[in-house]
């Protein structure tokens, strides 16, 4: 296993993941593949070499083998962790694809053009469907795999003894599974941890569209109040327009009124005023 692209992988991912999906990412990495590396290949390193039947009838142990252990745990929890951290590459592919974007934006219309993402790696618009795609197609296939696992081995234990009757076996035939408690225990960790990445995912969803609703009320809540800031701005400056008009008419009224009482009759004139001294004073 390249190791130097395991942690490169691992921490793409990280970069662009929840707090959940850190979790999740941490989980699979370390307490499955590490598991499935480093301690499942050998305990079923020896299936089917130590499957043991009291019968010396040829095929009869190959029959056996093949009707208890269609496939083997170990085939199939390597295709559970191809199908199931696979699709976080697909994250990882879509900032790329932002990004590059971006890029070509840049050097089209120069530096200060308009941006067409603020960030590349929020998840937002296509980047925040793509991860909630991806964690349910997740939570599908570890779902598949743990019901694929309780299917086709009728549950998750291990006997000790096997009575097998499938021809050319010449009758009920006794066969023994090599350490049967030891491929029980392992079987029951990988089925949990599953069950815990499947229960890591769907709490990730509801946290992504919890926060989206959130989000939205919030837009929902601030535009209504923009609209209400402006409606009460248009009634200050309606309010405000009708207080000109109101005392323009006051003034207009108050030259009428005075116009009004001015005396009718007009002041004598200067020679008038003069005569008229001059009789009185004879």
């Amino acid at each position: 296993m390249n190791w130097a692209f395991l942690q490169g992988l691992l921490s793409g991912v990280n970069k662009y993941s929840t707090a959940f999906g850190r979790v999740w990412l941490s989980i699979v990495f370390l307490f499955r593949v590490m598991v499935f590396v480093v301690a499942a290949e050998k305990v079923w390193g020896d299936e089917q070499k130590d499957f043991k039947c009291n019968t010396a009838q040829p095929g009869c142990h190959n029959v056996c083998y093949d009707h208890f252990f269609p496939v083997s745990h170990v085939r199939l929890w390597a295709l559970q962790l191809i199908f199931v951290t696979c699709p976080s590459l697909l994250v990882v592919m879509h900032v790329t694809y932002r990004e590059d974007r971006e890029k070509k934006n840049r050097e089209k219309y120069g530096e200060n053009c308009h941006r067409l993402y603020q960030n590349p790696g929020k998840k937002r618009g296509g980047l925040w469907w793509t991860y909630v795609l991806t964690l349910v197609f997740k939570i599908v296939v570890d779902m598949v795999f743990v019901y694929l696992i309780y299917h086709i081995y009728e549950g998750y234990d291990f006997p000790s003894l096997i009575k097998c009757e499938q021809p050319p076996c010449p009758n009920k035939v006794d066969c023994f599974i090599a350490r049967p408690t030891e491929k029980r225990i392992f079987t029951l960790f990988m089925v949990v941890t599953s069950l815990a990445c499947i229960l890591l995912s769907i709490f990730e969803i509801v946290y992504l569209v919890g926060k989206k609703c959130r989000e939205g009320i919030v837009s929902l809540h601030n535009s209504h109040q923009d609209k209400r800031e402006h409606q009460a701005m248009a009634r200050n400056i309606s309010a405000s327009l009708g207080s000109g008009k109101n005392g323009n008419l006051v003034e207009a009224n108050t030259l009428r009124l005075v116009e009004k009482t001015a005396p009718a009759t007009p002041a004598p004139a200067y020679s008038v005023a003069i005569a008229s001294e001059e009789i009185t004073a004879r």
